[in-house]
């Protein structure tokens, strides 16, 4: 089976940060979409960041494996306040130049059924502490997704972000 990715947009954060990095009016004529991510806070320290489809607040719950790199991996499950949270995306006292990457995907987007979705996720930062956080997401919502919104829990996503949205057909 061929599978193709087709670029539907991507965002660069420029100068000053941005509260969100938006992708509206998603065409439905897609098997699935990806988001891949590269995410950096404005703020001290960590930050998570967020997700949310066609500006929903409710029906996001997530299962999660979670590692810092020292200790024993953890696993997490249950639901959020009205988003998918990202994990965690370095800050001004992360390393220098650091980003936190990801891979947001959503198969069968466009469907009647709730939507399932998957997350990827590393926060590079050369410290003695750095995530790493594998999500299965389920968003209890049976529209088709036309708008996805990213942004930081606290403060703006810092210049240089970026986040490209691709579609897939299978044939």
């Amino acid at each position: 089976m061929a599978t193709t990715f087709t670029k539907i947009a991507a965002v660069t954060v420029g100068a000053g940060g941005a509260a969100s990095i938006d992708f509206t009016s998603i065409p439905g004529t897609y098997t699935d979409l990806v988001i891949k991510i590269s995410l950096r806070a404005e703020t001290v320290g960590i930050d998570a960041a967020k997700l949310t489809f066609n500006g929903s607040s409710s029906g996001y719950s997530y299962r999660s494996l979670w590692s810092s790199g020292s200790g024993t991996p953890q696993s997490f499950n249950g639901s959020t306040d009205g988003y998918f949270q990202l994990q965690y995306s370095g800050g001004t006292s992360s390393t220098a130049s650091t980003f936190t990457s990801g891979e947001v995907y959503v198969p069968n987007y466009a469907g009647s059924n709730n939507k399932s979705a998957s997350l990827d996720q590393v926060q590079e930062n050369n410290a003695t502490t750095a995530y790493i956080v594998p999500m299965a997401l389920l968003w209890a919502n049976s529209s088709a997704i036309t708008s996805i919104k990213i942004q930081q829990t606290t403060g703006n996503i810092a210049q240089y972000s970026t986040a490209t949205l691709y579609g897939i057909n299978k044939s």
